[in-house]
């Protein structure tokens, strides 16, 4: 609504739905105000990312691209390894720094069309080769486990 200047038209004909149905959305009167549905949301949030800074958005992929970035991560993560092992998978707290060619095959893999599971396996791979193989000085042909994910949180630069 901001970008448009509070025009309900523009901003119905962003989301595919009647001007009626955007003023339903932003009344202030009670009683009177409807949300969107799930699917509407989604349609919503695609049209504020697209048109979201656009620049700001290149800068931070090309810089995550050629410095890499930082996780921060709250997740059981660890590798098989026979019971008893202080490295089998466990709720850790993660911060790892990841290379850039990291954040490029993840870029690439969101271009193509990939969901979240075929991502996180990219960051498992990723994650316990920094973490647990040292940069592959050690600990090869380790099975990594990355799972039940509780948040994920990346720094650039």
């Amino acid at each position: 609504m901001r970008t448009e200047k509070g025009s309900t038209k523009k901003v119905a004909r962003l989301v595919g739905v009647s001007q009626r149905t955007v003023q339903r959305w932003v009344t202030d009167r009670p009683g009177m105000r409807r949300h969107p549905s799930a699917e509407l949301m989604e349609k919503i949030e695609e049209v504020v990312r697209a048109r979201w800074q656009p620049r700001v958005r290149m800068r931070q992929r090309a810089r995550a691209e050629a410095d890499g970035f930082v996780i921060h991560t709250r997740a059981r993560f660890g590798f098989a390894a026979p019971a008893g092992s202080s490295d089998d998978p466990r709720v850790r707290w993660i911060t790892q720094y990841l290379p850039g060619e990291v954040a490029r095959e993840l870029f690439a893999a969101r271009d193509a069309g990939a969901g979240e599971q075929q991502q996180m396996v990219i960051l498992a791979r990723a994650l316990g080769h920094s973490y647990f193989r040292d940069g592959g000085r050690r600990g090869h042909g380790l099975h990594i486990a990355f799972t039940d994910v509780e948040f994920v949180d990346f720094s650039i630069g």
